[in-house]
C-alpha cells in the first residue's frame, strides 16, 4: 500500500524539522488531502506554472519545493493571477503541494552544506549556528589549497546549472583564496558577519548595488572577502538531488524525480 499524504509529510518534516525554520518563513503543507496516497513525488526549487505542469503531466502525487509559494499573504488565489492558476492546476491534478525553505537550509545536509560539499570545502561549519552547533545558516571552511578568484569562479560555472545572468565577482581575478564563506540563496544579511569578513571570498546570491558596493569599498580599505554573486536558483539546485535521495530511503517504493527546468527568473542577458 502507497504511504499516504500524510505520511509523506511525516517524512518530510523529520528529514527538514518545522521548528528549524526562520520566525518569517512559511515552510510546511500548502495544499492537498493528507489521506490522498503518494506514489510519486517531484522535487523543485519553485512553484511556477512550468514545474506544476511537469509533476502534473508526470502524474506526480506530490510536488515538493524548496520556495514557499504562499510566502506572503494573499487575498485571493483566482486563477488570473500566477499563485492561484499554480494551486488550481496542483488540485484539479491531484498533485500536494509541500515546501522545505529555511528549515532545508540548516540541517548538515541543507542547502549551503551540499554547496560547501560540491566545492570541497574542508571542516566546513555553519556561519550563524543553531543551538547544535552542527547546524546553521551557511557555512565556513578552507580549499584544500589556495586558487585564483577568477579560477574559483570558473569552478562554480562549471558546477551550478548555467544561467542567463552568470556569475558576478568583486575583487581581482588573480587574488588568491583560501577560506570560503557561503549562504545558498539570498545572503547579503551576513556581509557584515565576523566569519565572512575574515574569508577570502564569499559566495552567495542576490547581492543588492548598494550592499556589495559598500563590502567592496570596505575591503579596499581595511580588508575583507571578495565576493561572489551567482544565481540564487542555481544554488538551490544541487540540494534536490541530496534531498531526493534522502526521501528515496525514507519513503521506499515511492518514486522520486529531480526536475531539470531551470526557474531562474531571468531568461537572457545582454553584454556591454
Amino acid at each position: 500500500m502507497a504511504p499516504t499524504l500524510a505520511d509523506a509529510d511525516a517524512a518530510i518534516r523529520a528529514l527538514w524539522p518545522l521548528d528549524g525554520a526562520e520566525a518569517w518563513d512559511a515552510p510546511g503543507l500548502v495544499s492537498g488531502d493528507p489521506a490522498a496516497p503518494v506514489t510519486r513525488i517531484h522535487l523543485a526549487v519553485d512553484a511556477v506554472l512550468a514545474t506544476v505542469d511537469e509533476a502534473v503531466e508526470a502524474g506526480a502525487s506530490l510536488l515538493l519545493v524548496h520556495h514557499p509559494l504562499l510566502l506572503r499573504g494573499v487575498t485571493s488565489v483566482a486563477e488570473d493571477r500566477y499563485k492561484g492558476a499554480v494551486i488550481a492546476r496542483l488540485i484539479r491534478g491531484g498533485c500536494a503541494l509541500i515546501a522545505a525553505h529555511t528549515n532545508a537550509d540548516i540541517v548538515a545536509d541543507g542547502t549551503s552544506a551540499v554547496l560547501a560539499d560540491r566545492l570541497g570545502l574542508a571542516d566546513a561549519r555553519p556561519i550563524v549556528p543553531s543551538p547544535d552547533p552542527t547546524l546553521g545558516l551557511g557555512r565556513m571552511g578552507s580549499l584544500a589549497r589556495p586558487v585564483a578568484l577568477g579560477a574559483l569562479a570558473r569552478a562554480l560555472g562549471d558546477l551550478l546549472p548555467p544561467t542567463a545572468a552568470g556569475i558576478r565577482v568583486a575583487g581581482e581575478y588573480d587574488r588568491p583564496v583560501a577560506t570560503v564563506a557561503l549562504c545558498a540563496g539570498a545572503g547579503d544579511s551576513l556581509l557584515a558577519h565576523p566569519d565572512v569578513l575574515g574569508a577570502d571570498v564569499y559566495i552567495t546570491s542576490d547581492l543588492r548595488h548598494h550592499p556589495a558596493s559598500e563590502a567592496a569599498e570596505n575591503a579596499r580599505v581595511s580588508g575583507g572577502p571578495a565576493l561572489i554573486d551567482v544565481s540564487h536558483w542555481a544554488s538551490e539546485w544541487l540540494w534536490l538531488e541530496v534531498a531526493a535521495g534522502q526521501l528515496r530511503e525514507a519513503l521506499p517504493g515511492v518514486e522520486i524525480v529531480v526536475s531539470e527546468l531551470r526557474t531562474d527568473p531571468w531568461d537572457f542577458a545582454i553584454l556591454q
